[in-house]
């Protein structure tokens, strides 16, 4: 099992810049694939970006491409998710999850741990 814990989230203008960053507890953090989902008021979860274990493959939504960049660093347990050129509608609570090797990337039920949300708001 692990506890994920996600930190960074905050207030920016757009074109600004944030880093988030999710830690996770336990031993076995290599063996997880990770991925960040968002969350808006009123909409569905969905997909932002996800890295294997290995940090080897990463995975994008269309909507943050060549915007937003997962990376992990394995000797510290945390995933990070930096984002650039932010837009009002970025605007959710991110969500750090992690996943063993089954399961799609790309959807909330694919993984098996959620850590508590972290806050990002985009003001135009």
């Amino acid at each position: 099992q692990v506890q994920l814990v996600e930190s960074g989230g905050g207030l920016v203008q757009a074109g600004g810049s944030l880093r988030l960053s999710c830690a996770a507890s336990g031993r076995t953090f290599i063996s997880y694939n990770m991925g960040w989902f968002r969350q808006a008021p009123g909409k569905e979860r969905e997909f932002a970006a996800a890295i294997s274990w290995s940090g080897g493959s990463t995975y994008y939504a269309d909507s943050v491409k060549g915007r937003f960049t997962i990376s992990r660093d394995n000797a510290k347990n945390t995933v990070y998710l930096q984002m650039n050129s932010l837009k009002p509608e970025d605007t959710a609570v991110y969500y750090c999850a992690a996943k063993h090797y089954s399961g799609s990337y790309y959807s909330p039920s694919g993984y098996d741990y959620w850590g508590q949300g972290t806050q990002v708001t985009v003001s135009s």
